[in-house]
């Protein structure tokens, strides 16, 4: 694989990651427990479809097919699609939730930070302007881990429930392929060994003060990054992009 494909995959990756998250978190509005609650979720979700939209604007340009963020989002298949396994999961209920924001915000924000060190000019720019909003969803969603991990006994026994049920999904973030080597060779991308060592010690003293357990490590899912995903996204995608596919070119 040359650089420039390379970089292609690794950009796009990045925005399927947003968008998959983004359109599970458009699912929960008017589910969530209360109105404040309500405005943060839709507003967090803007905020990754936000970043989608950049990382697939950019995307399209490093193709130079003409390829446009709608196009991306919208006139792809299932396989096509490079996210990661937890973020196309369902959402459950509200602790399910908020944990899987927490174990993915807590490595991307780490991964973000990172990106900013790397050689591509428009990588660095849309990280450092994704940093700020990534750092106030993770805030927001781990003081709601801990809440209900410390809180009663049904919402402590429900939130483990949700760490491990999501936990066997996590290896995947940092179990590295072709794309992220030839990245970090070529544009002085992240080490996902260094991110992993980073990203336990910061989940572990999330749960510690939830009162939960960290799960051990065992068996993971992987093959997102590849493009062998789970049902839920084929069925996401198809209800995400029925208006497209059933009236091409449509438009506001």
């Amino acid at each position: 694989m040359n650089k420039q494909d390379a970089l292609f995959a690794y950009v796009s990756r990045l925005g399927d990651n947003a968008l998959i998250l983004g359109q599970r978190m458009v699912e929960l509005v008017a589910s969530y427990p209360d109105l404040e609650e309500e405005l943060a979720n839709a507003n967090f979700a803007l905020d990754y479809i936000g970043q989608a939209r950049m990382f697939y604007t950019y995307a399209g340009e490093l193709e130079g097919k003409g390829r446009t963020e709608d196009d991306f989002a919208f006139l792809r298949d299932e396989n096509e699609f490079r996210n990661y396994l937890m973020l196309e999961q369902p959402n459950g209920h509200f602790g399910d939730s908020i944990t899987k924001l927490v174990l993915f915000d807590t490595f991307y924000l780490a991964l973000l930070g990172e990106l900013q060190k790397c050689s591509d000019e428009r990588i660095r720019e849309i990280a450092a302007r994704a940093e700020k909003e990534i750092r106030y969803h993770l805030r927001h969603n781990a003081n709601w881990l801990v809440r209900l991990g410390d809180g009663t006994d049904e919402s402590h026994d429900k939130v483990q429930g949700s760490v491990n049920e999501l936990w066997v999904f996590t290896g995947e973030m940092f179990t590295a392929d072709e794309i992220d080597r030839v990245f970090g060779e070529e544009f002085d991308g992240p080490d996902l060994e260094a991110l992993r060592k980073r990203w336990v010690d910061e989940i572990a003293a999330v749960l510690k003060q939830a009162t939960l357990q960290m799960p051990e490590d065992g068996w993971m899912a992987s093959g997102g990054k590849e493009g062998r995903h789970t049902e839920h996204l084929g069925y996401m995608i198809a209800e995400m992009q029925y208006l497209q596919r059933t009236h091409p070119g449509a438009s506001w």
